[in-house]
């Protein structure tokens, strides 16, 4: 006797319907799993690649990231030696408008203007002495000191321009590396 007789015949088709069933939901499920793990190592590939790619441009960027770092530095620091040189000037020059200034109060230095014509104004001379050479007219102290302030705020206008233009230029080299004493 064999397996099939022992079913009762109209439950014999329901059996056979189940065994395929059976078979079939099995090779689905083995599939489904080979697919799973094939799909799976692929995915971990990717994922792995994934990785290397974003260490990768992560290194990447910090190296471009420390070389702007650099560069802003060395702008920082030509800028800053160049501020101490524009500083050093305009104190230089503040210094020696000031001594000037001195030298005016104290009658010590007196500014004196070339004249058009020598006719309109004989020269002045201390006594003993010659003159020779175009005649000239001694300013009066307040307008010589007037003169030296607007001289004094002109020279602080050039300095300031000066440093303007270097700041200009060094922004302007960009990525090269600016020269402290270039003009």
């Amino acid at each position: 006797m064999r397996l099939g007789e022992l079913i009762p015949a109209p439950y014999r088709l329901l059996a056979v319907g189940m065994l395929l069933a059976t078979v079939a939901s099995g090779s689905a499920a083995l599939a489904w799993q080979v697919q799973d793990w094939r799909y799976g190592e692929r995915l971990a590939e990717q994922a792995r690649l994934h990785t290397e790619t974003l260490n990768q441009l992560t290194q990447v960027a910090a190296v471009a990231q420390q070389a702007e770092q650099d560069k802003r530095q060395a702008l920082e620091q030509h800028l800053a030696t160049s501020e101490q040189t524009h500083y050093r000037a305009l104190s230089d020059a503040q210094r020696d408008q000031g001594r000037l200034r001195d030298r005016l109060a104290t009658a010590d230095l007196r500014l004196s203007v070339l004249l058009a014509t020598a006719d309109a104004v004989p020269a002045s001379t201390a006594s003993g002495s010659v003159v020779h050479g175009p005649a000239r007219v001694e300013l009066d102290p307040a307008h010589a000191q007037r003169i030296v302030a607007i001289t004094d705020e002109g020279d602080r206008g050039l300095i300031a321009l000066k440093a303007c233009q270097g700041y200009i230029r060094a922004l302007g080299q960009g990525s090269n590396a600016p020269h402290a004493g270039k003009k």
